[in-house]
């Protein structure tokens, strides 16, 4: 799973996904990775489950529009995913994708371009400053593609 940068809450707490408004941990439980639904304090945990975490900002933090584009890293994060070759690179949100892919456009779900065996899928940001794009059936669906069981209602 690849973010854009730390928000301010998750910088302060050291912890991905801190805020408490963030969709992330509720999604990655109700998805069927973790038996129950992480504190953020938990991420070390996550690949344990098979799940790895990253961001293509790694020197910065904030809110997407507080970063400027030299704080983006796409070779870095592309070196990184080579590195550890993962089934699937999914990006929490649009605006990593769109700044490692190199393009405005991007739809949510499978991306046409891949890295090497790697498949990459853009899902809406679990953040709370996206809520209007929030839709949990595209991170139930790009979980399930990589072999999890959502819980059922």
């Amino acid at each position: 799973m690849c973010g854009t940068a730390p928000g301010t809450r998750s910088a302060r707490d050291r912890a991905y996904y801190a805020h408490p408004h963030n969709e992330f941990w509720r999604v990655m439980h109700r998805g069927g990775v973790t038996p129950r639904r992480f504190a953020p304090g938990e991420y070390p945990d996550l690949p344990r489950y098979g799940v790895g975490l990253t961001d293509i900002c790694k020197h910065a933090f904030g809110a997407d529009s507080d970063l400027k584009r030299s704080d983006f890293d796409a070779d870095g994060l592309a070196r990184r995913i080579a590195a550890v070759a993962p089934a699937i690179l999914a990006f929490n949100g649009k605006q990593a994708a769109k700044r490692f892919l190199g393009s405005d456009r991007i739809a949510y779900g499978f991306q046409s371009p891949q890295i090497a065996t790697t498949r990459i899928f853009v899902a809406p940001s679990t953040s709370k400053l996206a809520r209007r794009y929030w839709d949990e059936t595209r991170w139930l669906d790009l979980l399930e593609a990589a072999g999890f069981t959502p819980i059922p209602t």
